[in-house]
């Protein structure tokens, strides 16, 4: 099957109404070509298979440094006995974030400030064993899949807060940030500006400091916002012997980390060209989103001898319905409206590990969008 078709082929997995909304908002929000997104396929695919490789050459990984990594250095408050209901958490004092739903709604999620989680057994309901199998992977999505918000807010903020660029330049990202949630889909200006941006920012900058700033972000902001329960469908595939990737459209750079720290096998994420060490300014391929996560799956599938009828694909967003109809075991995760009425109608699992507190109704989208301005032009003149 070509590349091309990737997109009519996971239309069908949309139920009629999603099928009526999806059509509207793309009317509204028009995406990148097909062709830029098969080119982030095939540049992260690239960028993880080197990655991959460069371990290999020095020998592969460190087991016990990488498990000091997966366990940083600062102390933690022991667990209080206050269940957060179906999420998996246990204890930890938490802050409620607000987020604007795909369906319009504002809701509220529970995230952890300090504290370990109790760790917490899953299994999936496929009535089979996992095996160990050199032929088999998992691919996990990771904004509200496996962490709590959007990691390249997070990444921009950390930014921010070491001076890399300044809170305003954050302000425009949340603002951007706000009308993907309330469309699902990003708009092709909103892209291409950050995408500009974000390629200004890095021009001429060294590739390790970057990557030392993605592991000190994922220390202060990232290392407390797993959801547990996607934490251990990772951890239930390692057991098993299975490849385990994420598959997300952050940098590359942060996405290694988070995968290092987990103890997966690799990431496939955004790559930005880099020549001696040094960002050059361009994007290698596009910003990894919607089919290109998709079509990185494939080249890698490809590379690596990996049997997609036998492997697993987990996301919260009905945007990667691409990547989930790619593999025998779609399953959702914290799903948006559309992409868990697309699971019910072709039998896949559900898992939800929220807790969410409808707060208001959003009637209008243009009025989520304003209130999210409105935060993000008040979080800057604060921190100006």
């Amino acid at each position: 099957m070509s590349d091309e078709s990737l997109p009519r082929r996971w239309g069908r997995f949309l139920p009629s109404k999603a099928r009526v909304v999806q059509r509207a908002v793309s009317a509204a929000f028009p995406s990148r070509s097909e062709r830029h997104q098969a080119e982030a396929g095939r540049a992260s695919a690239a960028e993880a298979l080197r990655s991959s490789e460069d371990i290999e050459a020095f020998g592969g990984v460190d087991e016990e440094k990488a498990e000091a990594k997966r366990r940083p250095g600062k102390k933690s408050k022991a667990p209080s006995s206050r269940d957060v209901e179906h999420s998996g958490f246990v204890g930890a004092q938490a802050d409620l974030e607000p987020s604007i739903g795909p369906d319009g709604e504002l809701y509220e999620h529970e995230v952890t400030v300090e504290g370990e989680p109790t760790p917490i057994e899953e299994k999936l309901e496929t009535g089979e064993e996992l095996t160990p199998d050199p032929t088999a992977a998992a691919f996990f999505d990771v904004d509200n899949t496996l962490i709590q918000g959007a990691s390249i807010l997070l990444l921009a903020r950390g930014l921010a807060r070491h001076k890399f660029f300044t809170t305003r330049d954050v302000a425009t990202m949340i603002w951007q940030q706000a009308k993907f949630r309330v469309s699902g889909r990003e708009s092709m200006s909103d892209v291409a500006s950050g995408r500009e941006k974000a390629l200004s920012f890095v021009k001429g900058r060294a590739v390790r400091e970057v990557e030392e700033l993605s592991t000190a972000i994922f220390d202060e902001s990232i290392a407390d916002r797993f959801w547990p329960g996607t934490k251990a469908l990772a951890q239930m595939h390692i057991d098993a012997g299975q490849q385990v990737w994420l598959v997300t459209a952050t940098p590359v750079e942060l996405a290694n980390v988070i995968a290092e720290r987990l103890g997966l096998t690799g990431a496939l994420g955004t790559v930005a060209e880099r020549e001696d060490g040094v960002y050059t300014g361009r994007m290698v391929g596009d910003i990894l989103h919607g089919s290109g996560k998709a079509h990185a799956v494939k080249e890698l599938a490809r590379t690596k001898g990996l049997d997609l009828s036998k492997c697993y694909a987990y996301s919260d967003s009905s945007n990667d319905l691409p990547m989930l109809s790619l593999v025998a075991h779609p399953v959702a995760v914290n799903p948006d409206t559309a992409l868990r009425d697309a699971a019910r109608e072709n039998g896949w699992q559900i898992k939800d590990y929220r807790t969410m507190r409808r707060a208001a109704k959003i009637g209008l989208q243009g009025t989520a969008v304003a209130a999210a301005a409105g935060g993000a032009v008040a979080v800057w003149k604060r921190r100006s």
